[in-house]
């Protein structure tokens, strides 16, 4: 019987033999790229791959099989990939990043104006003034609204919430990022601290109703368990909430908003850090009409839809690990209007400067098999 020893010394003669099969194979590929570039053949062509697959499956034997498939369709994926980058006749997507980091300033500019959801005190004016250290902010009712601002040029940028550590993406946001036309070019996680305001007098005990956004209702769910008698009013934004409730003249209702908005508009602070949780985090982003890419950009966000068949994702997913690319978000949304069709959101950590990661992710773009891809932009994260 071998010893341990003996048997890893076997496995790293079988890995040397198997690296090198794999780079004549890659070889051998780039050969048939110059081959199908000469009579127009296209990359994909499944009945051979289905032959190949069959052989090698029957080949294993039915212990392997499955393992063998998945391997030998890896280094199909892989094949393609690199022979669409080559074949690629106008590469837009590695041309409009590399002109984008060419021409991008070294700096962030430190005064700019900036379209926000809500009224002064929002968590996004909170965020806006530590992504723009002097910013102009111009105040809109919607999630839509600073889209469109951006879009038409009323505002150099626009800052939206986009995912919270408790209840998860804010998937309006999301929905619209297939809408409109805008780069992100920089985000932040800013600390969530919601309070309970409500006019100056006012006690707990006389509170009938609370008003907010439905997202920090939701990050304040035990809260609000705990006090089953009051009514929950969602509205467009926390500080716009606050905005409403000074003017009003209710004293059977209050707000969850942040503690800015207490004197901002004349507000008692009822309770403090009304969170589920204590370390609860929004991240913010930053979008602008322009594609911007900054020196220190190392995170890219996608937008994709796939073909309907068996692994159109993992082939995605296979490309990405191949050139070590860290995946820190993928998270599917129904495309509005279509019957049971999908658009994937992918969160990449990886450098716009390395051309690897855009040659591949050019490649992706020029898939056939990837029916709609957007590039949301390139950019780092504070």
């Amino acid at each position: 019987m071998k010893d341990l020893s003996e048997i890893r010394n076997e496995i790293d003669e079988i890995d040397e033999q198997m690296l090198k099969l794999f780079v004549q194979r890659m070889k051998a590929a780039g050969e048939v790229v110059a081959a199908k570039r000469g009579i127009g053949v296209p990359v994909t062509n499944p009945a051979r791959e289905r032959e190949i697959i069959s052989k090698v499956a029957k080949a294993a034997g039915p212990d392997l099989e499955n393992e063998a498939s998945l391997l030998f369709k890896t280094l199909m994926a892989i094949s393609r990939g690199r022979q669409r980058a080559v074949l690629a006749q106008t590469d837009t997507f590695s041309e409009s990043v590399n002109k984008a980091v060419r021409e991008t300033a070294e700096r962030f500019p430190s005064a700019a104006t900036v379209a926000c959801s809500g009224a002064e005190g929002s968590y996004s004016q909170q965020a806006a003034c530590r992504l723009v250290h002097f910013p102009t902010i111009f105040y809109f009712k919607g999630f839509d609204d600073v889209f469109t601002a951006v879009e038409k040029g009323m505002c150099d940028y626009g800052v939206l919430p986009i995912e919270n550590s408790a209840v998860g993406s804010v998937t309006t946001v999301y929905d619209l990022m297939a809408k409109h036309h805008f780069k992100i070019v920089k985000a932040l996680k800013l600390r969530i601290r919601h309070v309970l305001l409500a006019p100056h007098g006012v006690k707990l005990e006389d509170v009938k109703e609370i008003s907010s956004h439905p997202h920090a209702l939701a990050q304040c769910a035990q809260f609000l368990r705990s006090h089953p008698d009051m009514r929950q009013v969602p509205a467009t934004n926390t500080a716009a909430a606050a905005e409403e409730l000074s003017k009003s003249g209710r004293t059977d209702m209050a707000v969850i908003a942040s503690r800015d908005c207490a004197e901002l508009y004349g507000l008692e602070v009822l309770e403090e850090d009304i969170s589920d949780i204590t370390s609860n985090y929004t991240r913010f982003i930053c979008i602008s009409k322009r594609c911007e890419i900054y020196p220190d950009a190392d995170k890219f966000s996608l937008l994709m839809s796939l073909g309907h068949r068996p692994g159109a994702l993992s082939d995605i997913l296979v490309k990405f690990a191949a050139v070590g690319i860290n995946l820190t978000k993928l998270e599917s949304r129904p495309v509005p209007g279509s019957d049971f069709e999908f658009r994937f959101i992918f969160d990449l950590e990886a450098s716009p400067r390395d051309s690897r990661v855009v040659r591949l992710l050019s490649g992706i773009a020029n898939d056939p098999d990837v029916e709609h891809f957007t590039f949301l932009g390139a950019y780092s994260e504070k």
